[in-house]
């Protein structure tokens, strides 16, 4: 049986020397992240940054932790809701969100994982910020984002997630009936979520609408209730 967890790769699926591409891409991951950061920080300064980066690393740990999960092939489906934090607070606090969940699991529940915290970020990282270029091209209000629009953030996010997933397994153990089997099951799966999640977001983002009329607080992106320009 092919063992994945969460959105992680277990140990003994990528091992040895292959595991110097995960570092890379890991890495390369964080750099951007970091360029991100850096570039939000010189537009709105540290202090919203910093605050919408802890509500997303604690969001993040109890999406983790908390909120029901099940196996499916190659892992187990978990709630991730990226492309939400993504428009509530911003790719940047948003990917740090994620980087922070993930180490902070490592270090407190699961430190077996810490060696595949390389794939791990870049799984959940790459992605994010692929669908950041896809949430510029929006011109309006998020609160105004239609249903079309934000399943095809879900969709791209959820897509990029399983491809990582799927290519760390074939990478680590090859292409088989049994890999590509338990890929299919994982890919099915999530078919579910891309589905559930912009339902949610929906909810979420006309909540907002109505409870911030004046203006998204600090705690949340200028673009949530402004437009690109803001």
């Amino acid at each position: 049986m092919i063992a994945v967890g969460f959105m992680h790769i277990e140990p003994g699926i990528v091992v040895g020397a292959k595991l110097g591409l995960g570092m890379a891409t890991g890495v390369g991951a964080l750099v951007y992240t970091i360029r991100e950061v850096m570039k939000e920080v010189s537009l709105q300064g540290p202090a919203p940054i910093i605050t919408r980066s802890v509500v997303t690393s604690a969001l993040v740990v109890s999406f983790f932790e908390v909120l029901p999960h099940f196996s499916a092939g190659i892992s187990e489906v978990h709630f991730i809701f990226g492309a939400t934090l993504l428009l509530f607070f911003g790719a940047a606090p948003a990917a740090v969100g994620l980087a922070m969940g993930l180490m902070i699991q490592g270090v407190l529940f699961a430190p077996y994982d810490l060696p595949q915290l390389g794939m791990n970020l870049s799984t959940l990282l790459i992605p994010l910020l692929a669908v950041q270029y896809l949430a510029r091209s929006c011109q309006t209000k998020y609160v105004n984002l239609r249903y079309q629009t934000v399943l095809g953030m879900a969709a791209a996010y959820h897509a990029g997630v399983v491809t990582w997933v799927a290519f760390w397994v074939a990478y680590g153990q090859g292409i088989s009936p049994t890999t590509f089997a338990a890929m299919l099951e994982f890919g099915k799966a999530y078919i579910g979520l891309i589905i559930i999640e912009p339902v949610v977001d929906l909810g979420l983002l006309t909540l907002a609408k109505y409870l911030y009329p004046d203006g998204a607080p600090l705690y949340l992106t200028p673009r949530l209730l402004g437009h690109a320009s803001a």
